[in-house]
């Protein structure tokens, strides 16, 4: 027996969210033909092996994507982002990618983006209130 009943969760179960990706995944495989997506990610620890900056995407159908990059306060300024950035597309051309796309908001990064060649395609104005969600690609 199915049921159609939404339950709204704030805490969905990783192994859920992974499933929902992967169904999407394969959704899009069908339709374009493109099975060639993968994770891509890049980790910086400090001394003590914890986390002190990083970047979390994809690559798929010719593109990368770049859906997190953080660096921790003490390590900023360092040319740190602009080397996990150059990592990244240098991963994504080796698999193939002729583009990347990123996005972040006005009180982020835009600026630095910008620097290291990337273009704005568009905005969502307002987002969060006050401010603007930015869109970027950049060709490899």
């Amino acid at each position: 027996m199915t049921t159609d009943e939404l339950r709204v969760v704030d805490d969905p179960r990783p192994e859920e969210v992974v499933a929902l990706d992967e169904h999407l995944h394969r959704h899009n495989v069908h339709v374009t033909g493109r099975d060639d997506g993968r994770w891509l990610a890049i980790f910086v620890r400090d001394e003590a092996g914890e986390l002190a900056a990083g970047l979390h995407g994809w690559t798929w159908g010719g593109t990368g994507f770049v859906r997190t990059l953080w660096i921790r306060e003490d390590r900023r300024r360092q040319r740190l982002g602009a080397r996990l950035l150059a990592a990244a597309e240098s991963e994504a051309r080796r698999r193939g990618c002729r583009e990347m796309h990123l996005d972040t908001h006005t009180y982020q990064a835009p600026g630095f983006y910008r620097r290291l060649g990337y273009e704005e395609i568009g905005e969502l104005p307002g987002w969060p209130t006050g401010a603007r969600r930015v869109f970027f690609r950049k060709p490899l």
